[in-house]
């Protein structure tokens, strides 16, 4: 196809603009008080020998003394100035003026560029390494880096209720995923022609929203019909993808819609609109959760009226939660070399001191607590009351393990890539080798097929038990979603609910697989930090716990766990 003529493409443009006019909010208004713009340049070390400008917009009713909203534009020098098509900065001054929103300070960024190191070579443009990747850097860089900066000049709410971000293109996929990921920062996002096509993989977006429990986020998006078709996608399906997506996920959102190609006309005529519908009703906070949210699927499994409980904190780090018989919680602190029981109330007690750096935990069909003794590389027993400790297996190293209703026993020895099998009269043998780094391992309620996740990669494998405690048949089975960063998902502990759903600790959250393998919820975590382990336990098992860091946590569900020594049949799995 031969590119249009110029005067054409003029032609175009000036019918497209009477079609979707500048507005009287889109210009300069008598008796309106002028915000002030500064220009600024910064040099960044997350996005390392990076330079940009970026522009500061200060409201003439800003109050020195209190902390201000904030309003982020990606791609600022497009978006700042009176002779822009978006002049966001004179719609600012009028909406604020007319108090439709609230008196915001607006920061205006350019993505970096990596200067040349001499005339004859290239700059390196990182605009789509910015904006388009999926994972957590670029809302990094705006927390650590510009916040902090401007901070140091005005005063700015670190409220996230207080915070927008927007963005065109490439722009307002970067605003959508810093408020993905970062909704502790970020909560209110405009997005025009968002680029939610497989530049860098953000055509994911729509499953991901589908899957991941509600995030309270506020979401505009804006998209014509003759946006973008190329070798990545249709921008035009994709933000239909996106809308039907939120919407099914019951977020607050809205979709407008427009007969536009991949430009900034409809985007800039409709700017006052989108402001004010982000800023309706501040200071009142983003709701987590609308009606329309019920219908989620993850919203069968967790109970909608309950969050994340703090049991316990201070610890060095936490991991191996395990079920009692009772429904408590045993837990250990690792490098404090304790297990801790937490009841049913959430009271929590040292149980044991001087474990041997134990990891692990695991209640018999004796009764009896079983522990990865990794630090005197052993597997032992305690007993309950008095904590009487006895050796089970010696000379081996341990991370995660399981014991059947008969006594046996696996346990996973990442380091050296293998899955260990302790038979009822105390014989060990290695049951399986090659997995690159085996760590949570989980039976199966009816005790026929043994889980083990892969840390280093993205598969959880499934063997089934054979007769004499052996393993066979072995699939990476549960496909697990990673982050952007890597393709190391960071599977670690697993628990598993009465209707055979297997839920997996990772760098993004607690994935929540079906019995055919597929990722059909992933629960937020409680905090940014990373999840080791899983358990249900509490009163009838309903409760959800899993350890983070140096805490423990529990979350009222709608599921209800197994006891692992106990044998139970499951339902047959909706394929």
């Amino acid at each position: 196809m031969k590119p249009l003529p110029f005067l054409l493409l003029l032609l175009l443009t000036a019918a497209s603009a009477q079609e979707y006019p500048l507005g009287p909010d889109s210009q300069p208004q008598p008796g309106v008080p002028k915000g002030a713009v500064t220009q600024h340049k910064w040099t960044s070390t997350i996005f390392p020998g990076t330079v940009r400008d970026y522009w500061v917009y200060v409201p003439a009713q800003h109050d020195a003394a209190r902390p201000a909203p904030v309003m982020i534009f990606q791609d600022g020098g497009g978006f700042v100035g009176e002779k822009s098509r978006w002049r966001a900065n004179i719609v600012l001054d009028n909406l604020i003026h007319k108090m439709q929103i609230p008196p915001v300070i607006g920061i205006f960024i350019d993505p970096g560029v990596l200067p040349a190191e001499s005339p004859q070579h290239q700059p390196r443009f990182n605009r789509s390494f910015e904006y388009d990747a999926l994972g957590d850097r670029y809302a990094r860089f705006l927390i650590e880096e510009i916040l902090p900066e401007v901070a140091k000049r005005h005063s700015l709410s670190s409220d996230p209720n207080d915070r927008g971000i927007a963005g065109s293109s490439s722009g307002a996929i970067a605003a959508f995923t810093a408020a993905w990921n970062r909704p502790d920062a970020f909560r209110r996002v405009l997005s025009f022609i968002g680029s939610y096509t497989n530049l860098r993989g953000g055509n994911i977006y729509p499953s991901l929203i589908r899957k991941t429990e509600p995030k309270p986020l506020r979401v505009y998006l804006q998209d014509g019909r003759n946006d973008l078709n190329i070798y990545s996608g249709s921008w035009w399906i994709g933000n239909q993808d996106m809308a039907a997506a939120l919407e099914y996920a019951g977020y607050d959102s809205t979709f407008v819609t427009g007969n536009e190609a991949h430009n900034n006309i409809h985007g800039s005529a409709i700017l006052p609109h989108a402001l004010r519908w982000l800023w309706r009703d501040h200071p009142a906070p983003i709701a987590t959760l609308t009606p329309k949210a019920e219908r989620h699927f993850v919203r069968e499994i967790l109970d909608p009226a309950s969050g994340w409980e703090l049991l316990s904190q201070d610890h060095k780090f936490t991991e191996g939660p395990t079920v009692a018989p009772s429904g408590d919680v045993y837990f250990t602190d690792i490098p404090n070399n304790r297990i801790h029981r937490i009841d049913a109330s959430g009271k929590v007690t040292v149980f044991k001191e001087d474990t041997g750096a134990a990891n692990g935990l695991m209640f018999g069909p004796d009764g009896r607590l079983y522990a990865c003794q990794n630090g005197r590389k052993r597997i032992v027993a305690y007993t309950i009351t008095g904590g009487a400790e006895h050796v089970i297996a010696e000379d081996v190293n341990s991370n995660d393990l399981v014991v059947t209703a008969n006594g046996e026993i696996y346990f996973t020895d990442p380091g050296n890539q293998q899955v260990w099998h302790i038979d009822a009269r105390g014989n060990k043998r290695v049951a399986h080798k090659g997995i690159e780094r085996p760590n949570g391992i989980m039976l199966s309620p009816d005790q026929s097929l043994l889980t083990v996740a892969d840390s280093r990669g993205k598969w959880v494998w499934s063997f089934q038990i054979q007769s004499d405690g052996s393993l066979a048949h072995g699939q990476p089975f549960y496909r697990l979603e990673t982050p952007d960063e890597s393709s190391v998902s960071t599977a670690d502990g697993m628990t598993i609910d009465s209707e055979g759903h297997l839920y997996v600790t990772t760098r993004i959250g607690l994935q929540i697989c079906d019995q055919p393998g597929r990722v059909v919820g992933i629960v937020n975590k409680p905090h940014a930090g990373s999840l080791s382990n899983a358990v249900f336990a509490g009163p009838e098992l309903a409760y959800l716990y899993v350890t983070a860091g140096d805490k423990v946590y529990r979350r009222k569900t709608r599921r209800k766990g197994v006891l692992p020594w106990q044998v139970s049949q499951l339902p047959r799995p909706r394929l």
